[in-house]
C-alpha cells in the first residue's frame, strides 16, 4: 500500500467516524419549541447549588432557579464562607421569593481534594427529597428543566446529566468556548452515550437518593479528583448508566478571556486524562487536522490537489459542525469557522499537556490530579458560620 493510499483511508474514516458523531448528536439536540408538563404525581426535589463569587450572569441563572415551573422543589445554595461576594445577592433572591423553599447554606466540609464536592455536602446532608440535583450557578435553567431531567430517567439510570451549551458569547475567546463546549464536547458526549459509553457531567447531576447513598453517600465521590468520574464509576459499580437530557441547557458566557479558555481547558484535560486514560488517549484523534492532513497526502488517490484536497476536507468537517450547530439551535456566527480551527490547533497541545503535568488551578485553588495528593486530601471537622 503506498502512503497516499494509506493517508486517503485515513482521511475516510475521519470523515465516517465525524459524521456519525454529528448525526447521533443532532436528533438528541435538535431545538424544539415544545415544553415539558410535570408529571401527574410530581416528586418532590431538591437543587443544590454550590456557589462561589459573582459571574457574568449570576442575576439572570438565579432569576432562573426561582422561576421554575415544578411543584414541588427546594433550592440549597451552598457556601464556603459568609464573605463571598455572591452572598448578599442570593439573600436577597431568598427574600424575594418568599413561596419558594429556598436555605442558604454556609461551611467548607473537608471531605475530600475538591473544594466544589466539600461545599456541597452540606446541601446533600440537608436536601429532604429523594430526588437531588445538583446544579452549577452558571446554568440557566428553563421553566420546565427539573421535568425534563425527570423525563430522560430510565430503569437502568443511575444519573442524569446535561453538557453545557455555551451561549451569548460577546468575545473571540467566549467564541472559542463554544466552539469546544458545544459542537466538540457536547457532540462526543452524546455520540459516546448513543454507543452505550455514557458518563456523568458535574454541571448539571440528576441523583436518586437511593443510589448514592448505595455507592457510600455524598463523601463517595471524593474518590476521584472530580465529582463526575467518581459519579461515573459509582454507578457503574452498581450496573447503572449514565444518560444525558435532551435538547442540553444553556450556559450563557459573556466576555471570556483567552488565557482563561486555555486553563479550564487543561484543567478539564488533565482531569479526563487522570480518571479515565483509556478514553483520553484516542482524544489526539478527534482534531480536524487529522482528516485535513490525510487528505493532503491522499489527495492523489481522489484525483486532486493538496490544497484542493485538504479545502474540501476542512468544508466538509466544519460543515457538518455547523448543520448541528444550526439544528440545534446554538451560537453560530461568521466568527464560528475561525474559533473551531483555533480549536482544533489547541486540541494537539493540550491532548499533550494533559499527559505532561498533574497540576492545575480552580477557582484560584491550587489542584492537583495525582494520586499521592489526592489521599492526601485536607481532613478535620466542618467549619460552619
Amino acid at each position: 500500500m503506498t502512503i497516499s493510499a494509506f493517508a486517503a483511508g485515513i482521511c475516510l474514516s475521519a470523515g465516517a467516524v465525524h459524521a456519525l458523531s454529528v448525526a447521533l448528536a443532532v436528533p438528541r439536540c435538535a431545538r424544539r419549541s415544545g415544553y415539558t408538563k410535570p408529571p401527574v404525581s410530581a416528586p418532590p426535589v431538591s437543587i443544590v447549588q454550590p456557589l462561589c463569587g459573582v459571574e457574568a450572569f449570576s442575576r439572570e441563572t438565579l432569576r432562573s432557579i426561582f422561576d421554575l415551573d415544578y411543584p414541588d422543589y427546594e433550592i440549597l445554595f451552598c457556601l464556603a464562607s459568609d464573605d463571598d461576594p455572591i452572598a448578599p445577592l442570593v439573600r436577597g433572591a431568598i427574600a424575594a421569593h418568599p413561596e419558594r423553599p429556598a436555605r442558604l447554606l454556609i461551611g467548607d466540609d473537608r471531605v475530600s481534594a475538591n473544594p466544589k464536592l466539600n461545599n456541597v455536602v452540606k446541601g446533600f446532608k440537608a436536601a429532604r427529597s429523594e430526588w437531588i440535583i445538583m446544579a452549577d450557578s452558571n446554568v440557566l435553567m428553563p421553566r420546565d428543566y427539573i421535568q425534563r431531567l425527570l423525563a430522560r430517567w430510565r430503569g437502568n439510570s443511575g444519573i442524569v446529566c446535561a453538557p453545557p451549551i455555551g451561549t451569548q458569547p460577546q468575545s473571540f475567546g467566549a467564541e472559542i468556548e463554544c466552539a469546544f463546549l458545544n459542537t466538540y464536547e457536547a457532540r462526543w458526549q452524546y455520540a459516546a452515550e448513543a454507543a452505550g459509553f455514557g458518563f456523568a457531567q458535574g454541571k448539571t447531576m440528576l441523583w436518586r437518593r437511593d443510589i448514592l447513598e448505595a455507592g457510600g453517600g455524598i463523601e463517595a465521590l471524593g474518590a476521584e479528583i472530580a465529582e463526575d468520574a467518581a459519579s461515573t464509576k459509582l454507578i457503574h459499580k452498581q450496573g447503572f448508566d449514565a444518560h444525558l437530557v435532551s435538547q442540553p441547557f444553556q450556559q450563557p458566557l459573556g466576555a471570556r478571556k483567552l488565557k482563561d479558555v486555555w486553563g479550564r481547558q487543561l484543567r478539564w484535560a488533565r482531569l479526563r486524562r487522570a480518571t479515565f486514560p483509556m478514553h483520553f488517549a484516542p482524544e489526539i484523534l478527534t482534531t480536524s487536522l487529522v482528516m485535513i492532513a490525510a487528505a493532503w497526502f491522499g489527495a492523489s488517490e481522489f484525483g486532486l490537489s493538496p490544497v484542493a484536497a485538504a479545502a474540501l476536507a476542512a468544508v466538509y468537517w466544519y460543515g457538518a459542525e455547523a448543520l448541528l450547530a444550526l439544528v440545534a439551535g446554538w451560537p453560530l456566527s461568521w466568527w464560528s469557522p475561525a474559533a473551531w480551527i483555533v480549536r482544533d490547533l489547541l486540541l494537539p497541545v493540550l491532548w499533550s499537556e494533559g499527559w505532561r503535568a498533574d497540576k492545575f488551578v480552580w477557582r484560584g485553588n491550587a489542584m492537583s490530579v495525582d494520586e499521592d495528593a489526592l489521599r492526601e486530601a485536607p481532613s478535620g471537622p466542618p467549619r460552619r458560620m
